[in-house]
């Protein structure tokens, strides 16, 4: 546990080292698209002409380069074939990079896979001195109990969800509050360990320093829950390529995160089947034809079947969309109750709000939000990111959901436990930095 505390706590250091040299890439490695953004870090000290203040601490970055390539070799949201993904990697940041006439050599990444896992942790201790400072906070933390996540798994998030002091509890920051026993409520998502290893060590190869990691859930609910939701409760699906991610918000922290490896691709890889046609043929007729509500005019709405295999009859084939909202709904219908089953172990109609939030490319497909609503509730809504200051026309949409959460997550990152130094005592026994810890503390 200690060595995962001092690589994440290096990662956070190597981010803040990059934000002061200025520029850093984001890089949203999914199963159908690599986005790259570069941005840079404005000087915070300087006054907007206007003398308005920044919305969210957008003004602090701006997007000055954006590259978007087909995922090649990622499969559920994890990397399956290394030299593939690799390539695509290299070839979004170097367009991205080109764009932005500059180079970076500091990536954050986000990923959909690596099946997250979240556990919820408690921790008590008394104040020595009845006022809370910076080391009580760390110890607060450390002496959470830690459950036994079995062997291949890492600890990717760990945020303080809630403080109490001496029974007053919904403390956001408990420093310097006065009181006798301090308690704290922690999230912790542990992931895969291979799954983020294999990410890691094809970032590596492209010559880019990693400089923090996250879950493609949770910045997608970063970026895609306004501010009240994330407050009173809600719940952020984002619907991938292979992968559809979900995450759990209330008192603007994240306290669960999931994901079902079922997404877009797999709707896709139905019409394929059930019209006998390549994949990109089939992704072209879903992305225009597409729908999940038959009609009665969609019976004589006749879809050309556009293929060049030579065969005159075959390659103008057409089949009227009910056919094909007939393959589509029954997918479509998996995948929200495999969400479904997922949202209710969770507990989430404990909630006091009850707000669900569709975004990720495949949410774009019509009628998806009345389905969703019959499926997971009345309510329902299409989330598209928020605005960042130069992002470009083309990353707006609700497909580029984790790639703006993740620039949000780049410039203000919540406390998570590596942000605390941690107590010497929690040192292995003989560790020459504890002694270090003792000697600086007492002398």
């Amino acid at each position: 546990m200690t060595d995962l505390y001092q690589s994440q706590r290096a990662m956070r250091h190597m981010r803040r080292a990059a934000m002061q040299r200025g520029v850093v890439a984001i890089l949203d490695v999914g199963t159908s698209k690599i986005a790259c953004l570069v941005l840079r870090f404005e000087n915070t000290e300087e006054a907007r002409e206007d003398g308005l203040g920044s919305l969210a601490g957008q003004s602090q970055f701006r997007v000055i380069g954006a590259a978007t390539t087909r995922s090649r070799g990622v499969r559920f949201g994890e990397v399956d074939a290394m030299a593939e993904t690799e390539r695509a990697i290299r070839t979004a940041v170097q367009a991205a990079q080109k764009m932005a006439q500059t180079r970076v050599d500091h990536v954050i990444a986000c990923f959909s896979g690596a099946r997250p896992r979240s556990y919820g942790l408690a921790g008590e201790i008394e104040l020595a001195d009845g006022q809370v400072s910076e080391q009580d906070v760390a110890r607060v933390l450390a002496a959470c109990d830690v459950p036994d996540f079995g062997q291949g798994r890492e600890v990717l998030h760990a945020h303080p969800v809630n403080f109490a002091i001496d029974h007053r509890s919904g403390l956001r920051d408990p420093r310097g509050h006065v009181g006798n026993r301090l308690a704290a409520d922690m999230h912790l998502l542990t992931i895969d360990t291979n799954a983020v290893q294999n990410l890691l060590y094809c970032i590596k190869r492209c010559d880019l320093e990693i400089a923090g990691l996250a879950s493609s859930a949770y910045v997608s609910g970063l970026a895609s829950l306004v501010e009240d939701e994330q407050e009173l409760g809600a719940a952020c699906i984002d619907m991938g390529g292979g992968a559809t991610g979900l995450s759990i918000f209330i008192k603007k922290h994240m306290i669960f995160a999931e994901s079902v490896r079922l997404g877009g691709d797999h709707v896709t890889s139905d019409i394929s089947k059930g019209l006998q046609v390549p994949l990109a043929t089939a992704e072209r007729i879903k992305t225009i034809h597409g729908g999940v509500h038959a009609t009665g005019m969609d019976d004589r709405e006749m879809i050309e079947i556009g293929a060049d295999c030579g065969d005159w009859e075959k390659d103008r084939r057409q089949v009227s969309r009910t056919e094909l909202i007939g393959i589509m709904r029954p997918r479509v219908e998996e995948i929200l109750e495999e969400v479904r089953a997922v949202l209710d172990a969770a507990g989430f109609d404990q909630l006091p709000s009850q707000q669900i939030v569709l975004t990720g490319g495949a949410s774009q497909i019509p009628g998806l939000d009345m389905l969703a609503a019959k499926i997971l509730g009345q309510n329902v809504r299409l989330g598209r990111p928020l605005r960042v200051q130069g992002l470009p026309q083309a990353a707006t949409g609700a497909a580029f959901a984790s790639t703006v959460g993740l620039c949000l997550f780049a410039a203000h990152p919540q406390d998570e436990w590596w942000d605390f130094e941690i107590p010497a005592e929690r040192y292995p026994a003989r560790s020459l930095r504890r002694a270090m810890k003792w000697f600086k503390d007492n002398w």
